[in-house]
């Protein structure tokens, strides 16, 4: 089996501060994964731009296919269809102002080799502010006995009371993410934390490999999450308690259903 990964990487748009340099960081770590990496996919909004950056880098015979999304952004939609255009059998998710660790794909492919029934690997997570100090570390509760059965596998259980998981940087079959539905983009705030709730209860095995493999821009400025809480977007609390309550009902559905938010009255 030839256990190489497809990295998925969308890009809303390259129109803010410093997207030149966090971009270049998530391509090179591309790059540090060396053979273990078969193509890198690019769902983007804006071609002329794309091009123009890419033609900085020296791909070395990697494969780089672009998907020109002509559609409204969508961080969920425009993953799924890289998903769908994949060539390998495993794929990953990056962010564009993310980076992989450079052993993270080659520690991915060794339990590959002992963990063969497991669907997906999760890194230990470094989030990091836009300064990049440290912020703190995701994924590592797989490891905490109070919150996980067994240690290290993500379980439907874990995830009713702590929802605290990262998405980005995992390594998943493509055959599971399809067949179990991938992203809602219908789930607002916690499309992923959605996505583990179903995948579990479909009995998919996330396995958290205990390294660190991925590092995490948290909260940078006009980034989705930043908006939730700061920009035009900024949801208050009643709502950001509906987005978890809505993934912990829509988990049990592979379709998509309409959803939206009602203020409460008070």
């Amino acid at each position: 089996m030839e256990n190489k990964i497809s990295v998925i990487l969308p890009i809303k748009s390259g129109k803010f501060k410093l997207f030149d340099e966090y971009f270049e960081k998530s391509i090179i770590s591309v790059l540090n994964q060396g053979e273990n990496v078969k193509e890198l996919i690019l769902v983007h909004t804006d071609e002329e731009l794309l091009v123009n950056f890419l033609n900085n880098f020296n791909f070395s015979g990697l494969t780089v296919n672009r998907i020109l999304w002509d559609k409204e952004p969508n961080f969920a939609n425009q993953v799924n269809e890289g998903v769908k255009q994949a060539n390998s059998e495993w794929v990953s998710l990056l962010e564009f102002d993310d980076e992989y660790s450079n052993i993270w794909f080659k520690n991915v492919k060794n339990y590959m080799e002992i963990y063969k029934d497991v669907d997906s690997f999760l890194p230990i997570v470094v989030d990091v502010d836009e300064k990049g100090v440290f912020a703190g570390f995701t994924n590592e509760a797989t490891f905490a006995a109070n919150f996980t059965q067994e240690l290290g596998y993500l379980s439907n259980e874990t995830l009713q009371t702590y929802q605290n998981f990262q998405i980005s940087g995992m390594v998943i079959k493509k055959e599971s993410f399809l067949k179990n539905g991938g992203f809602k983009s219908n789930i607002k705030l916690t499309f992923g934390y959605e996505f583990f709730l179903r995948m579990t209860q479909s009995n998919v095995k996330f396995l958290t490999i205990p390294k660190i493999g991925y590092k995490h821009m948290n909260m940078r400025e006009g980034s989705i999450f930043w908006n939730y809480k700061y920009g035009e977007e900024k949801l208050v609390e009643d709502e950001v308690k509906f987005w978890i309550d809505s993934a912990k009902k829509e988990y049990l559905f592979t379709s998509q259903r309409e959803i939206k938010y009602e203020p409460q009255e008070i």
